[in-house]
């Protein structure tokens, strides 16, 4: 049975993170084209018979990958055939895995999709259960930094294999850039697990549900942590391992056909992952203002109420809930590309090493003294490994 609900996970996340890549591709264009006046994608179209269907531009996607899919798969002359060939696996992979530990949901009590109304499957733990997430691991999200800092190897392996000046150059600053951030990323996070005793995304969205969402205890750290994800992704104003105006493509500059796919693809799949952590560890992961494991919850300004749901209406609002709050932080994370310009270089590591990490740090220096002179926040448990 585990290995049923492990395979129809991972089939179903990795289907909609690859459909979510093609979606995105689309948004952005459209996006781009809202905000520079023009009309943008609408001329691709299916013909059925003497109809036309144009689907407002979202045929421009399909016909994307179509010619990925039957382009010419060239490769150059003088590099490393095997390390090329792999480079693109490696940098798309990685971006797949880190949603393995991401809980998108409540969990799932089988026994008690027949018992509608009855609240008592939110405290019962006997049963079937299906956790809506692909694996439970002790080290949580130490597994996100473990996956994440392997992406990092395909873009150098892609610069070095091509035989290409310019490749080369854009994995160099793929390389120090991303392994730059990294630093900067994984310290933000410590302020939080400080104040959750945690390491497990589950016990973080149970700590918000019990007291507040993660952005208001920790918004320093809630801002370090989306500029240096915008930074992993490597998309403007990040985008020197690419920059066309200075390394013609960067790392993929002799990539054509699926291979140049998977590199694009992954960077969205990494922005939908990025998004989908920031609403875990800050914006309260699948909870809505006022809804527990059982309902609605309210009990404010002298007003009770208290809505006791079916416990399949709780699972489909948490997962509704989740997927609304991670769209609305891909939305904005596409906006800032056609906001702000490129960064030089040397301006990308003074904002890694002489400003982020030195805020990531006072961040953590913050949230101890935070903890003694408060006595130790209530936290759901001690801390796991």
């Amino acid at each position: 049975m585990f290995w049923i609900q492990a395979f129809v996970k991972i089939a179903l996340i990795v289907g909609v993170l690859v459909n979510m890549a093609a979606i995105l591709l689309w948004v952005e264009r459209k996006q781009s084209a809202m905000m520079q006046d023009r009309i943008g994608p609408n001329r691709a179209a299916i013909v059925v018979g003497s109809v036309r269907i144009r689907a407002a531009g979202l045929i421009h996607s399909i016909a994307d990958g179509i010619k990925m899919i039957w382009k010419e798969d060239w490769e150059p002359t003088g590099g490393d055939k095997l390390l090329y060939r792999l480079a693109p696996i490696i940098a798309l992979v990685p971006a797949l895995c880190l949603f393995a530990v991401i809980p998108f949901g409540p969990t799932l009590h089988v026994a008690h999709l027949r018992d509608l109304w009855s609240p008592e499957w939110a405290t019962e733990t006997t049963g079937t259960v299906i956790p809506m997430r692909i694996a439970t691991l002790d080290v949580g999200l130490l597994y996100v930094f473990a996956v994440a800092g392997a992406g990092v190897i395909g873009a150098a392996l892609a610069g070095w294999s091509s035989n290409n000046k310019f490749s080369l150059l854009g994995g160099l600053r793929a390389s120090s850039q991303m392994v730059s951030y990294e630093v900067a990323m994984g310290l933000s996070l410590v302020g939080s697990f400080m104040i959750y005793q945690s390491v497990q995304p589950g016990d973080m969205v149970n700590w918000q549900m019990q007291h507040c969402w993660g952005i208001f205890v920790q918004p320093l750290a809630f801002i370090l942590f989306a500029t240096s994800a915008i930074a992993e992704t490597k998309r403007v104003p990040f985008d020197v391992p690419e920059g066309e105006s200075e390394v013609v493509a960067g790392y993929f500059t002799e990539y054509a056909g699926l291979k140049f796919g998977m590199f694009a693809s992954g960077e969205l799949v990494e922005v939908c992952t990025s998004s989908a952590l920031l609403v875990v560890v800050f914006l309260g992961g699948w909870q809505l203002p006022f809804v527990q494991n059982t309902g609605l919850e309210f009990h404010y300004l002298g007003i009770d109420v208290s809505w006791h749901w079916a416990h399949i209406v709780v699972v489909l609002v948490g997962l509704l809930t989740f997927i609304v709050k991670v769209l609305v932080l891909v939305f904005l994370q596409l906006q800032i590309r056609w906001t702000l310009p490129r960064f030089r270089y040397d301006q990308i590591m003074m904002l890694g090493w002489k400003i982020l990490l030195p805020l990531a740090l006072l961040n953590v220096l913050l949230t101890g003294f935070g903890i003694l002179f408060f006595n130790g926040l209530p936290t759901p448990g001690a801390m796991t490994p």
